[in-house]
């Protein structure tokens, strides 16, 4: 049995941070409908591909309403009884103009837990500003000690403001409430901000700051460049990572490469660390990447290839981990996905299927709430709501 099956959660959001929060609930096998809008507009999976949408909406059921129409406001009203959790990702104000504000639905389900994603926060001066993942880093701090001293904040491959800020703070959030419900019999309202996320992300750097005034910098520390936990060029123009900060995994990089001259510096001195990223610039770039892995690969020395993602994804850890699974598409065929990295002993994770095309669920979310044919078929005429169309 999954963990959430029987939590029911709506799912209003768009984007990446909103529905890879309700994916990965929907993983641990919560039933996700996700609320979409009958047309694309602007908040749409178009312009970042089909599989972005297919990953995202995994094992969700899709229903389409046109929420400014009153008669789409009554068909949330109707749901919102039968469902646990409501996830939105709107501008602060935006649910409460389209009558579905957490107080007016909570009249009507005092158990609803209602999670709101925004960028930063349902208050503060800059609550109705537009922002995306750069914005929220730059503004927790985390861009000001992130990159080099003579080229500046760096750029992540992955939406770290998003992710770890947005969308694991919601999830973290709503099963909290979840479980303070169980003992309180109601539920709450939960403001997520993606800049409080990012903020609170900057566990060593910030805590140091508030209580010894120590200003991270490009640089500054062992971690962000300042000493030779580093990435390293190979002689086939690849990378390995070394990040052998401590001295018993430190000896034994010193060790492979024939370097104990390293290793007997004063350590912790920044002439010491700029000496030591020398050597092992010198000596990995006399290395292919295969023969540094070989080199390392019995040994505790924290040393590892930066592979790409298609190498990543056919590594033997990720494989043996279930990180990529085959799941259930539209076509009764499959489709590789990234899988749960979240591991129970009592539960699998749950992969229904891949995203469902926009509407695809509405007529029969309808029908279970009470909704007869004809007044279906009147709905999607008046384009109230969209059914899509199937084989």
């Amino acid at each position: 049995m999954a963990a959430l099956n029987k939590i029911k959660i709506l799912d209003f959001t768009t984007l990446l941070p909103g529905p890879y929060a309700t994916m990965t609930l929907a993983d641990m096998g919560a039933d996700v409908l996700w609320v979409e809008a009958i047309s694309d507009g602007d908040l749409s999976f178009k312009h970042r591909g089909a599989a972005m949408r297919s990953y995202l909406g995994r094992s969700k059921r899709s229903i389409a309403i046109n929420l400014k129409d009153p008669k789409g406001k009554a068909i949330i009203e109707t749901l919102i009884s039968d469902y646990d959790v409501l996830v939105e990702q709107f501008r602060p104000g935006v649910m409460e103009r389209l009558g579905l504000s957490y107080e007016s639905l909570s009249q009507l389900n005092s158990k609803l837990i209602y999670c709101s994603i925004t960028g930063y926060g349902q208050t503060g001066p800059l609550k109705q500003r537009a922002g995306h993942d750069i914005n929220y880093l730059s503004l927790s701090g985390i861009s000001s000690f992130s990159g080099l001293k003579n080229e500046g904040p760096t750029l992540s491959g992955v939406q770290i403001a998003d992710l770890a800020g947005g969308s694991m703070h919601a999830v973290t959030g709503i099963l909290a409430a979840i479980i303070e419900r169980q003992d309180q019999g109601i539920g709450q309202y939960i403001d997520i901000s993606m800049l409080d996320g990012s903020f609170a992300l900057n566990s060593i750097h910030a805590a140091d700051y508030l209580v010894s005034n120590n200003e991270a910098t490009f640089q500054s520390n062992n971690l962000n460049g300042g000493s030779f936990y580093n990435y390293y060029k190979t002689k086939d123009d690849k990378y390995v990572s070394v990040g052998s900060i401590e001295p018993k995994f430190f000896k034994q990089v010193c060790e492979g490469i024939g370097r104990m001259d390293l290793y007997n510096l004063d350590y912790l001195t920044p002439e010491a660390q700029d000496r030591i990223k020398q050597g092992f610039v010198e000596a990995f770039e006399k290395m292919t990447q295969q023969e540094c892995v070989d080199l390392f690969k019995d040994s505790d020395a924290c040393v590892e290839p930066v592979l790409s993602l298609s190498k990543a994804i056919e590594s033997e850890q990720l494989q043996n981990r279930g990180m990529v699974v085959d799941v259930p598409n539209n076509t009764k065929g499959t489709e590789r996905q990234v899988g749960s990295p979240l591991k129970f002993s009592n539960s699998d994770p749950v992969y229904k299927h891949t995203a469902p095309t926009r509407g695809k669920d509405t007529k029969s979310v309808l029908k279970e709430i009470g909704y007869e044919q004809d007044e279906i078929e009147a709905l999607i005429k008046q384009k109230t709501v969209l059914q899509a169309e199937l084989d």
